[in-house]
């Protein structure tokens, strides 16, 4: 137990002896993995948003009016009645002129100038929900067929497939920047440990020609890698909390696009970059310290001088 509290105590001091070195080290990583953290987020944000556009009305069908041009009194009810037999609608529903009008004053709340408009103008129209998304030019295609009734035919499809192409191209990014920037992370770390090395190397000395074996040397620089890659990665991940915590409140009440993140997303992914941090520590403190033990044993090239 002694032991164990002594190697603690090794490598706290190294920390405050090498506070600089130490701090550069911390400030790399928070860098490398705040970068990594910020990509997951905005693709999780992009995620959260294509999916919650894919819920709700995908195509939009305006219709003529009835008893006009031709068209039956009855012609919108009944093609509402051949829409929810398609088997791509999940479900519809009917939003007659007068709904229209009032849909399109909450809309453009306030612009007078574009309120000032016939409100007989403005069309009737069947909202379609489908059962899959992809679905979409089926559904298109048998609208655009019932010309008598069908004035134009809208869909989010193509923007929803925007998004999504977006996604998984961010997503591609995100998981390689994570991946060059950890690796970054651990060099930086390395080089740090190699300093600490150097700034050490009699102390280290000292304890390998008394008998000290390589892990009692290794575990407090072990110790102190997991430490600096530890608090920068928590660094990291606070700082993208605040980011987006604020950044959602920038935007709240803003119906079209929305920039929070669940906290079990935090929670998870948090957790994991802590982990890898404090990783990368221990696998560029090994790194750091493997060429010089190599060479203090006499099993690796000579050592350059002053070092």
């Amino acid at each position: 137990m002694n032991r164990i509290v002594f190697l603690i105590k090794e490598a706290l001091v190294s920390l405050r002896r090498n506070f600089l070195i130490v701090a550069g080290a911390i400030l790399a990583v928070f860098i490398s993995l705040w970068l990594a953290f910020g990509a997951l987020v905005v693709n999780e944000i992009l995620r959260v948003n294509t999916l919650a556009w894919q819920e709700g009305v995908h195509v939009i069908a305006f219709l003529w009016d009835e008893g006009e041009n031709g068209v039956p009194a009855d012609a919108h009810q009944t093609l509402r009645n051949q829409v929810d037999g398609w088997d791509e609608v999940e479900s519809s529903f009917y939003v007659g002129k007068a709904e229209a009008w009032i849909e399109y004053q909450e809309i453009f709340a306030g612009q007078e100038e574009l309120l000032d408009i016939d409100p007989t103008i403005l069309p009737a129209s069947i909202r379609i929900e489908l059962e899959d998304i992809a679905l979409h030019e089926s559904v298109k295609f048998r609208l655009q067929q019932q010309t008598q009734v069908v004035r134009q035919v809208t869909t989010a499809a193509d923007s929803i497939e925007q998004l999504q192409n977006l996604s998984e191209v961010l997503n591609v990014l995100g998981i390689g920047l994570a991946s060059v920037l950890g690796l970054a992370a651990i060099v930086l770390i390395a080089n740090t440990i190699r300093l600490a090395i150097y700034a050490r190397r009699d102390e280290v000395s000292i304890m390998k020609l008394v008998g000290a074996s390589n892990w009692y040397i290794r575990v407090p620089f072990y110790l102190e890698g997991m430490i600096e890659g530890l608090v920068g990665a928590a660094l990291a991940v606070f700082a993208v909390w605040i980011a987006s915590n604020y950044m959602a409140g920038a935007v709240e009440g803003f119906a079209l696009f929305r920039l929070d993140v669940g906290q079990e997303f935090f929670i998870q992914w948090g957790l994991i970059f802590l982990v890898f941090g404090a990783f990368a520590g221990v696998v560029g403190s090994h790194l750091g310290l493997s060429r010089y033990l190599r060479d203090a044993d006499g099993t690796g090239p000579d050592v350059p001088t002053g070092f």
